[in-house]
């Protein structure tokens, strides 16, 4: 008899969960759209988080590619669905922070968008290929200043922060480099392997498995704590360059629109999911930095002033999209 009454305390909870799921969100499907190709580091993010949301709120979690114009067309499908918290966006923060700078967006990142929780950190780092002969910060500097003008540094793309850092550097520590934007991490890193171009900002998560094989050097770490995975590495405070720091969040954007009883129950489930065992070793997998945040006025204060830093140094400098 006991036994039967558990049963039936059992699926009568099942039931209650499943009801609480449906009046959370509805019925159909929830859309995670990932503004970037399949399998890249934001592709596999998301993949592994909507996998764990579908598990606790009982219903698929469909991931949707939707790449191209620094972000805004998946950004922009996002806006263009119902704000029913049924379509929500998985990124990094330079969409809203950077790529605007120097791409027209068909909305404002500022203002119709909100960072609904973040997931993880993510850094870049300062690298030359391994056969470099200088083995620490201060003796790259002192060579690259002996090549005043004749050295360069790349950067995965114009109008991001590893261009932004590879020029604040090049200012700073007067080095007069030459800036080779390429199209994407990989070709950059290749020519930086086969020497040339002398250095590269360049993220975390790609530069991690060349360093790990010995092919990458590293120097610096733009972030204002050492990296979990450089711990040896200083970051660029240390070196007295306090103004490079370029440490933004991977997280879920939504619509500004989205009535507040939905925004705290997207918090309370990604919240959830994202500190899963399966979320968080995927992320440490990919090379991010763990860290879940659902405290979304300090993601946006965060995100203005990240935006406001960014404008401050494209109009220094200068920069323009290709």
């Amino acid at each position: 008899m006991k036994i039967k009454q558990f049963l039936r305390a059992t699926l009568a909870l099942a039931g209650w969960s499943l009801a609480l799921s449906v009046w959370a969100f509805g019925e159909k499907p929830m859309r995670l759209i990932v503004p970037a190709p399949p399998g890249g580091t934001m592709d596999i993010v998301a993949r592994v988080l909507g996998q764990q949301m579908s598990i606790d709120i009982g219903r698929p979690v469909i991931v949707e590619n939707r790449p191209g114009a620094g972000g805004s067309i998946g950004l922009q499908a996002m806006l263009q669905a119902a704000p029913d918290g049924n379509t929500i966006v998985l990124a990094a923060s330079n969409v809203l922070a950077e790529t605007p700078q120097i791409v027209k967006m068909p909305f404002d990142p500022l203002k119709d968008v909100v960072p609904i929780a973040s997931l993880a950190r993510s850094g870049i780092v300062l690298v030359t290929a391994a056969s470099y002969p200088a083995k620490d910060f201060a003796s790259l500097v002192a060579q690259l200043k002996a090549r005043k003008g004749k050295s360069s540094f790349a950067s995965y793309s114009p109008g991001t922060t590893s261009q932004y850092a590879g020029l604040i550097l090049s200012d700073r520590a007067g080095l007069d480099l030459q800036h080779v934007g390429y199209a994407g991490s990989p070709p950059a890193l290749q020519d930086i392997l086969g020497g040339q171009v002398d250095i590269m900002f360049d993220g975390m998560v790609t530069s991690m498995p060349l360093i790990r094989g010995g092919k990458l050097r590293p120097y610096a770490f733009t972030g204002n704590v050492r990296s979990r995975y450089l711990p040896d590495i200083p970051t660029t405070t240390e070196l007295g360059f306090p103004d490079l720091q370029f440490r933004g969040w991977v997280g879920v954007i939504g619509s500004s629109k989205l009535p507040p009883d939905v925004m705290a129950r997207l918090h309370a489930t990604i919240d959830k999911a994202a500190r899963s065992q399966l979320v968080q070793q995927k992320l440490v997998d990919v090379g991010l930095e763990p860290e879940v945040s659902v405290d979304t006025p300090a993601l946006m204060a965060e995100t203005r002033t990240l935006s406001e830093r960014n404008a401050a140094i494209v109009k220094k400098y200068h920069i323009q999209a290709n």
